[in-house]
């Protein structure tokens, strides 16, 4: 059995599949290249965040490529609004050419670089645009890393599948509440002094707080 493993340890077809844990069969190892952490355990979902609230998209404890999930992510915000989001700001995953060519056909503006070499001659306007758009994006990135630090979503010792999916699902619920109370404690800040300077100090404390 050691020799078995000896040549199949450098192969990354080694991972794909294999059970890491006899108590916990359903969790599969995902291999992501990021330095030091090559390898990562546990469920791997798929989500967005509107206004500052995030949504669960698509969860699994196997491997899977997000930028799938990028076409029913805009049809749910759809389904949910009514209409189409003006831009979506998204991950270098999702800047695929079909990705692309979904979201230029019903007018939706997704931020990326353009295919091929960088222009040389790039205006002041498409500048911001691009630092806006990256800044919008990091409150997706800044959700997982709130909800790892002070929700311990990066600690989940349920054991068994769905209590795991239900941790997870808790602790999206339990950031957008408390995303919510906040913002309902501002408004009533403001509602109970009707200072507009005060009121506009602590809007913009509540919105960096927020990212």
């Amino acid at each position: 059995m050691v020799k078995r493993w000896e040549q199949v340890a450098g192969s990354r077809e080694a991972f794909f599949g294999s059970i890491v844990s006899l108590t916990q069969p359903h969790i599969r190892p995902i291999v992501r290249g990021k330095a030091g952490k090559p390898v990562e355990f546990g469920a791997k979902f798929s989500a967005s965040c509107i206004d500052g609230y995030i949504f669960l998209d698509r969860i699994s404890w196997d491997n899977f490529n997000e930028s799938g999930d990028l076409k029913a992510q805009i049809e749910a915000y759809y389904d949910y609004t009514g209409y189409y989001p003006e831009s979506v700001h998204v991950d270098k995953i999702y800047r695929t050419r079909e990705n692309r060519a979904w979201c230029k056909e019903r007018g939706i503006r997704i931020s990326e670089t353009p295919l091929g070499r960088p222009a040389k001659n790039v205006s002041k306007e498409q500048k911001k645009q691009a630092t806006d758009d990256e800044r919008i994006r990091n409150c997706i990135e800044g959700k997982f890393g709130q909800g790892k630090r002070r929700f311990s979503l990066g600690k989940v010792m349920a054991k068994l599948p769905h209590t795991s999916f239900s941790a997870i699902a808790i602790t999206f619920l339990v950031m957008n509440l408390s995303n919510l109370l906040r913002q309902v404690f501002w408004a009533f800040l403001c509602l109970k002094w009707k200072n507009s300077t005060f009121s506009r100090s602590m809007i913009r404390i509540s919105y960096n707080l927020k990212n």
